[in-house]
């Protein structure tokens, strides 16, 4: 099975955490001088699969939380948005699911990020071999669900479980230092998935530090392409993206807007490029929807809840002037 015919069915297993976002409330406030929080449904893998099921694919998510309050806001959640929560486990002890306390703003945005003894950390190989990969077309996972054990090794056998299943590997490089022990241990760790996957989406500062410095980061995506991976997408920031593909390489841009905030664009970002192809637009089209969505989302208030569903994605593509020209 090819990668796009896996992504064609349209149905995700996505591994990697959910979490609680708090940010103040009205947008523009800073946390120092918060009176009221905004709570939403966070986390890399769990904002993907919400951002999925809102563009009309299925998403289920494989992940633990703590067995408390948190958790069970988190699994309440991702029923909200039809996140199938079959393979998402709490457990109990001194593990806690993720919270982010993040400002709606842009200038001097601050995220505080709380993962001390995180759940999500905790899911291991039974969880990841408990699960029916037959029944699924693509897999997804982001870069963090590799920072520590036992989720490391437990996301590397779901690799090898998907691949003998047939499933495209997706993955979201999603380098976040503060969740790792050191640059080379992620640097290794992050370069070893990505040679195993057929679908890569990073930006260039994470392309760049798999290959060993910002200089080298697109050379590093050209070698995915020619090498291991049918798709790379190599994201720009404001200067668009280049996707890599059967020794193609094609470039877009941006679809400017009006940002409230830096976070949720690239869950955003994947969640449109996914749906995209699978509808069966070519790879140019699926690449600027994944822009537009990213664009909608920097502009709401929130993660998971301000993913546009296919009407809102098509009607900001209908009245938008267009993308940048690259």
């Amino acid at each position: 099975m090819s990668s796009l015919d896996g992504i064609k069915t349209r149905n995700f297993l996505v591994i990697g955490r959910v979490g609680m976002d708090l940010s103040p409330d009205p947008a523009g406030t800073r946390t120092r001088d918060a009176t009221s929080m905004m709570v939403a449904m966070g986390g890399s893998s769990a904002n993907i699969a919400a951002g999925l099921v809102k563009l009309g694919c299925k998403a289920a998510l494989v992940t633990k939380v703590s067995d408390d309050a948190v958790g069970w806001y988190c699994l309440n959640q991702l029923d909200h948005y039809g996140v199938d929560r079959s393979h998402v486990q709490a457990i109990t002890g001194e593990c806690r699911t993720s919270l982010a306390v993040y400002e709606t703003r842009i200038e001097e945005h601050q995220s505080v990020i709380y993962r001390n003894n995180a759940a999500d950390f905790q899911m291991d190989i039974a969880d990841v071999e408990a699960v029916d990969y037959r029944s699924f077309g693509a897999l997804i996972t982001a870069g963090t669900v590799f920072a520590a054990e036992p989720s490391r090794s437990a996301a590397f056998r779901a690799f090898e479980l998907a691949r003998a299943a047939g499933l495209p590997i997706i993955f979201d490089v999603d380098y976040r230092p503060y969740s790792w022990p050191s640059a080379e241990v992620a640097e290794e760790v992050l370069s070893r998935a990505g040679a195993m996957a057929d679908v890569i989406v990073g930006n260039d500062e994470e392309f760049g530090f798999m290959a060993g410095g910002i200089d080298k980061g697109l050379g590093k995506a050209r070698e995915l392409a020619a090498t291991s991976a049918g798709i790379v997408v190599y994201k720009m920031g404001p200067e668009g993206a280049i996707a890599f593909s059967e020794g193609e390489e094609l470039r877009t841009g941006i679809y400017p807007a009006a940002a409230l905030k830096p976070t949720g664009a690239g869950d955003s970002f994947m969640a449109g490029l996914l749906a995209g192809l699978g509808e069966g637009r070519e790879l140019r089209d699926a690449v600027l929807r994944g822009s537009a969505c990213a664009s909608i989302v920097v502009s709401r208030p929130g993660c998971a809840p301000a993913m546009p569903v296919t009407s809102e994605l098509e009607a900001f593509l209908s009245s938008h002037p267009g993308p940048t020209s690259v």
